[in-house]
């Protein structure tokens, strides 16, 4: 990444038409926060019902009304290991017809910038660990969201070859393991953040002799509150052309706990004072999953600490749940 400065028509200014493709999600609602705070005017929303970005011709509709400027693609059927698990036919098609019919319509429209949102779940399940942006494809993928995992490479790789045979400026961002306001708290399909804090949150209303958390305890991850995402996002579409940073680049804090130590902080936030136990007959997923975030290191760093950012993300689900 050449710190250069971008000219022409690639900075968005503040009336620029900037659409957010799955603004009510956790990571798309940040993204607004951010954008607005930053004194953008003129965003573009849509709700599921409004718009069925798996419906191509709907798509293609509406960046023909539309017309966006800008695009930031955070839009996607998302769980944790149990809906993964459950649901690959689901996570495969839906993700894979959101992104093709979005990025084409894109290009297809003279989108100025798309950013397209990925996940760190697309690097191979044994990659040496931290994970660099290197990595893709390199070996075999983790197997309880290998789905989720392909229709995200796709994505990636679609914004590499429309760049290539098309000269569009779409760049595409991994951010690690995202929590905060707007998470999904279903047990069925929520990440391990949201259900545990749900978990220790009704075993200590009800005075739980014990929570039972899934796995040995032993897996490491890294958590970003997704307000530093938002942040990392906006700065890159400000500063970043998709020549300056390659094919991706990663979002991440850079150090990472085990799900052990991430129950016990969760414990100890939640006020919860009974025992913790581990259910070692459920899947622990990828060893560990910590990303190299040196490409990013001096020009942006997340501010926001894994204590003060859980604290939050607690006070959202007791008045919002």
């Amino acid at each position: 990444m050449d710190n250069k400065e971008i000219h022409g028509n690639k900075t968005m200014n503040p009336k620029s038409p900037i659409y957010i493709a799955g603004h009510r999600g956790m990571a798309g609602s940040a993204l607004k926060r951010k954008l607005e705070s930053k004194g953008y005017t003129n965003i573009i929303t849509r709700t599921h019902s409004e718009l069925d970005l798996t419906n191509q011709q709907a798509v293609n509709n509406f960046f023909e009304t539309e017309r966006p400027e800008y695009v930031f693609l955070a839009a996607a059927k998302v769980g944790g290991i149990l809906a993964n698990s459950k649901y690959p036919a689901d996570f495969i098609y839906e993700n894979l017809m959101i992104e093709a019919n979005v990025i084409h319509a894109a290009y297809s429209h003279g989108v100025k910038k798309l950013l397209f949102l990925g996940s760190s779940c697309i690097y191979p399940r044994l990659a040496p660990q931290p994970l660099k942006e290197e990595y893709l494809l390199t070996g075999e993928l983790e197997v309880t969201n290998e789905a989720y995992a392909i229709a995200k490479i796709a994505g990636i790789r679609m914004c590499k070859h429309y760049n290539q045979q098309y000269g569009t400026n779409f760049i595409s961002v991994m951010p690690t393991n995202l929590y905060g306001p707007n998470d999904n708290y279903d047990l069925e399909t929520s990440h391990v953040m949201a259900a545990l804090i749900r978990k220790f949150h009704e075993a200590k209303v009800i005075n739980a002799p014990e929570v039972v958390v899934w796995g040995t305890g032993a897996p490491r991850r890294e958590f970003l509150h997704v307000d530093d995402m938002a942040d990392a996002c906006v700065y890159l579409m400000e500063n970043y052309d998709a020549a300056d940073i390659g094919e991706f680049v990663n979002i991440g804090v850079g150090e990472d706990v085990t799900i052990r130590e991430l129950a016990e902080l969760i414990g100890e936030l939640v006020g919860y004072s009974g025992e913790i136990v581990y259910d070692s007959t459920k899947p622990d997923g990828t060893p560990q999953k910590l990303l190299d975030v040196s490409r990013l290191h001096g020009r942006w760093e997340a501010r926001i600490s894994l204590r003060a950012g859980i604290k939050q993300a607690y006070e959202w689900y007791v008045i919002n749940k």
